[in-house]
């Protein structure tokens, strides 16, 4: 298993020196928000961000921002553009040392949080989500809201030139279910997997967040029997999951450490983002820290799952809160994140040791 830990590139206020000094804590998932959805990676351009990484002695072999164009999603007749493109950044990060492009195939939203910056009893804030806050709202007036309380800072599947197309988006979305979207999915992993392969990458596709419907348009990846649909939409070792628990987990029927046996047991994890949620009831939950006891998540269990399969991909502390005075990207600051790395690798550690 390889610790590691998301960082937004020249736009992150978290200094590479800071990521190295978190104990084992060996690489990044990086995020870069220099390309659009659907324009290829300039190769220099990222080998030159690559360098800068490797200079302070930590990996860039994941990433995490070649986001699949909305074309390609909705089965437009203009998507085979950007699926060329698509595999023209393949082969352009494959050959600066990337092993696993983590990705989705979500509809319009990445993701979906009603607050950025729940106050909790410690005096923390976090991501939250309740049902109930999107009652009466419109798409884009939780756009509006969103983005209003990013602080400033870039969010990720929330990019304004996404967001200018809402409306457009939204209309023709109207006109696809659930089958027409996992169509439109499989023939874009049918293109791009034999550059995959070619390169030896691994997609990692990322389950919905939250993990079910939102405004009644179609999602296709948060629950089991979904996940196993994806894996079998081509058979190849490239076709693979980001197992992230905080977004499976947020249907409570999710057992996730079967769906990461089920799965990792077929070597079909191509990278985990681990995290631990608080129910406070039905679609009701906020990002807690990564302790058990602080979330509803056993997060022994989990991480004993991972190590049961001898995972030995890449996993990485997923949203923490905003502590000791932070202020940064919503459920990207520094030191909370930095306190799931210790967590994560102390039970890793404990895992060895009782397996000798």
């Amino acid at each position: 298993m390889k610790m590691t830990f998301r960082w937004y590139g020249d736009s992150d206020p978290i200094p590479l020196e800071y990521i190295k000094q978190i104990p084992g804590c060996s690489g990044i998932m990086v995020m870069m928000d220099n390309f659009e959805a659907g324009e290829v990676w300039d190769k220099d351009v990222f080998k030159s961000l690559v360098e800068k990484v490797n200079s302070v002695g930590l990996e860039v072999e994941v990433i995490e921002s070649i986001n699949v164009h909305e074309d390609i999603k909705m089965g437009l007749d203009t998507r085979d553009k950007y699926v060329e493109n698509y595999k023209k950044s393949i082969k352009n990060v494959a050959e600066c040392g990337v092993k696993v492009i983590v990705y989705n195939f979500m509809p319009v939203f990445d993701w979906l949080k009603t607050d950025l910056g729940k106050v909790l009893f410690d005096g923390s804030n976090t991501l939250s989500y309740d049902e109930k806050d999107l009652e009466g709202l419109t798409p884009q007036q939780l756009v509006e809201n969103t983005l209003k309380n990013a602080n400033g800072f870039s969010l990720p599947g929330w990019e304004p030139e996404r967001l200018q197309e809402l409306n457009r988006v939204l209309e023709i979305y109207k006109d696809i279910d659930e089958s027409k979207l996992l169509e439109n999915y499989k023939y874009f992993l049918e293109a791009i997997i034999p550059t995959c392969e070619k390169y030896g990458i691994k997609m990692a596709v990322h389950p919905d967040d939250p993990a079910w419907p939102v405004f009644g348009i179609p999602r296709i990846t948060h629950t089991p029997e979904q996940l196993e649909k994806i894996v079998n939409l081509v058979d190849s070792p490239s076709n693979t999951l980001c197992i992230c628990t905080g977004s499976l987990g947020s249907n409570p029927n999710n057992n996730l450490p079967e769906i990461i046996r089920e799965f990792g047991q077929r070597d079909k994890i191509g990278c985990a983002h681990v995290r631990n949620i608080k129910f406070l009831g039905d679609r009701n939950f906020y990002e807690s820290a990564h302790l058990s006891s602080a979330g509803s998540f056993d997060m022994f269990e989990i991480m004993k799952a991972f190590h049961d399969i001898d995972f030995d991909g890449y996993i990485r502390p997923d949203h923490g809160r905003m502590i000791w005075g932070e202020k940064g990207r919503a459920g990207y600051g520094l030191y909370d994140r930095a306190l799931g790395v210790t967590y994560l690798n102390g039970i890793w550690e404990a895992l060895e040791k009782l397996n000798k």
